[in-house]
């Protein structure tokens, strides 16, 4: 696995992992690498500042004896464990997620059907979420249904 550093057209920067170069190089190729913050397929690797290790760290690090060394370190994306938001903006969504995913039902493909029942009265009313074909969210919010994309896929969609 190799770790690069990426930008993307907006400036954004965030770190991804990689079976190798070439596969980033052939992910890269077939447009299947996107901003992790704003989606954006124009990506590219960023300037990298090699992680070198000096012998006294890398045994203080893996035997976990304390002597200060790793107290004084800066921590970096690598400290973080990859569960772990890398930036505020992630951090934001994630709690943006939990937020609608705790306060409203998921009511998935019947997303469209729901939305107009409870604009309707013919269901309580209450918030959900869940999957519309960018046609159908249109022709809601022209008929005068409130909705609005989510920057994330639901924990549904996204395992």
């Amino acid at each position: 696995m190799i770790q690069f550093s990426l930008k993307c057209d907006n400036d954004h920067r965030f770190d991804s992992w990689f079976k190798s170069s070439a596969a980033f190089d052939d992910l890269q190729a077939r447009g299947h690498v996107n901003c992790a913050i704003c989606g954006s397929p124009r990506v590219e690797k960023a300037m990298m500042a090699p992680r070198v290790s000096t012998r006294d760290t890398a045994t203080v690090h893996n035997q976990g004896h304390d002597q200060g060394h790793d107290r004084d370190r800066p921590k970096t994306n690598a400290d973080r464990p990859l569960s772990a938001p890398a930036s505020a903006a992630e951090q934001a969504l994630a709690d943006l997620r939990r937020k609608i995913e705790a306060e409203s039902d998921y009511v998935g493909d019947r997303f469209v059907e729901e939305a107009r029942r409870i604009h309707d009265g013919d269901s309580d009313a209450r918030a959900i979420h869940g999957e519309a074909r960018l046609e159908d969210a249109r022709q809601l919010i022209e008929d005068g249904i409130p909705v609005t994309p989510l920057p994330f896929l639901t924990n549904r969609k996204a395992n």
